[in-house]
């Protein structure tokens, strides 16, 4: 009766042998897939094999700053794979959000201009610096007589009295005295004669200014400005000094304007007309308009004028500014210009490194919620300032994954 009993004995011991023999010709790899021993056969293995594909991360980062993961074997309907703990996460922000670029400036007066006395004679009088002259106010004095600020773009180059031929010189005086009210009644028009009635407004004028009334404005009485006005920069000469040819002061516009010189990848941002903000110094801001654009070589930055190493061309961006009380306040001083693109209101924004790039086409968002992560497809807008607009199954307040 006991031979039943040690056949079943030893043939569970075969079986337990069986088993050890199986696991000894097995071994695990530490990614977790389990390969054939030496010896062993491969065909009766092959069924058990588990593969892990790792995350692949790509990484782009582009002019908009768009950063993107691939997984293709994921569907954004599809619940993701426990995620690893090396990511942080962001809130789903709702808000605006605007296109542009910001290039750093200066305030300071517009284009500095200087100006070399016509004529002969000493001069005996000078502005102070900082001081503002108006068209029609003396500029300087030269022998003991005003020199006057016209407004203009053509110098004075010659007498201008009864007898003289016609000329766009004339039709400029003429506009100057009628601007400045010494023709009220005449009936002058604003032409290249010089008529009696322009002599009658000369005679005006001289009067007004305590000279000698002989209807004729003698070459060096006057100084021509394409500006209404001006601010005395910086004096060249001394009193007492011969007029010559050398610069007797430097004048800019009377207005505080910002100026920038925007990289060429970043001048189609700045168009004519285009309205800009202005940051000050203090914090502030002021809005401004673009008034000028133009292109000329680079000095390297000297008060000599000689070239400094062939510097590349670059275009200086002139904006006039809506609030001189706030100019005037921060002074002469550096500034952040900012160009506005596109602006989106109300909109969901998440920073451009939580965007996806899927399968297929499209973008779309790891969201977080306590230890589980869902992926849900987007769509993308307006991309600036390293953040994007984003439409879908999110809702403001929603942590999105990003990596560390």
């Amino acid at each position: 009766m006991s031979r039943p009993a040690e056949t079943t004995a030893a043939e569970t011991a075969a079986a337990n042998t069986t088993a050890a023999e199986t696991a000894a010709a097995e071994t695990t790899t530490a990614a977790g897939t389990t390969t054939p021993a030496a010896g062993s056969p491969a065909p009766a293995r092959r069924g058990r094999r588990r593969i892990v594909i790792p995350l692949a991360l790509v990484v782009v980062l582009g002019g908009s700053g768009v950063l993107a993961a691939t997984r293709p074997w994921e569907r954004p309907d599809s619940p993701t794979a426990q995620q690893a703990v090396d990511h942080a996460t962001a809130p789903v922000q709702q808000g605006s959000l605007s296109s542009g670029i910001q290039v750093g400036g200066a305030l300071a007066y517009d284009g500095p201009t200087p100006i070399v006395a016509a004529g002969r004679g000493t001069l005996t009088a000078l502005p102070a610096v900082g001081a503002v002259v108006k068209a029609g106010a003396e500029l300087y004095e030269v022998d003991g007589r005003p020199v006057v600020l016209f407004t203009g773009d053509r110098p004075m180059w010659r007498d201008l009295g009864p007898g003289v031929t016609d000329g766009q010189d004339v039709e400029q005086l003429k506009r100057n005295l009628i601007d400045l009210g010494h023709a009220d009644g005449l009936g002058l028009a604003v032409d290249q004669k010089f008529t009696s009635g322009t002599a009658t407004a000369v005679k005006r004028w001289q009067k007004a200014l305590g000279e000698k009334q002989t209807g004729t404005v003698a070459l060096g009485r006057v100084v021509v400005l394409p500006r209404p006005a001006v601010r005395i920069h910086h004096l060249g000469a001394q009193l007492g000094s011969p007029l010559g040819g050398t610069a007797l002061m430097t004048v800019t516009g009377a207005k505080l304007v910002a100026v920038v010189q925007p990289a060429d990848n970043q001048l189609s941002q700045f168009k004519p007309n285009g309205r800009v903000t202005v940051k000050l110094t203090d914090g502030s801001t002021v809005d401004g308009r673009i008034r000028s654009l133009v292109r000329a070589g680079s000095d390297g930055g000297g008060d000599n004028g000689q070239e400094g190493g062939g510097g590349a061309e670059k275009t200086t961006v002139t904006i006039a500014l809506d609030s001189q009380r706030k100019a005037a306040q921060a002074g002469p001083s550096s500034v952040t210009v900012t160009v506005v693109g596109n602006t989106v209101s109300d909109a969901l924004i998440v920073p451009v490194t939580a965007l996806l790039a899927l399968d297929g086409g499209g973008y779309g968002v790891q969201v977080a919620d306590g230890s589980a992560i869902r992926l849900v497809r987007v769509q993308l807008g307006l991309v600036a300032d390293a953040k994007a607009q984003i439409t879908g199954d999110v809702r403001a307040g929603d942590q999105v994954v990003i990596p560390k």
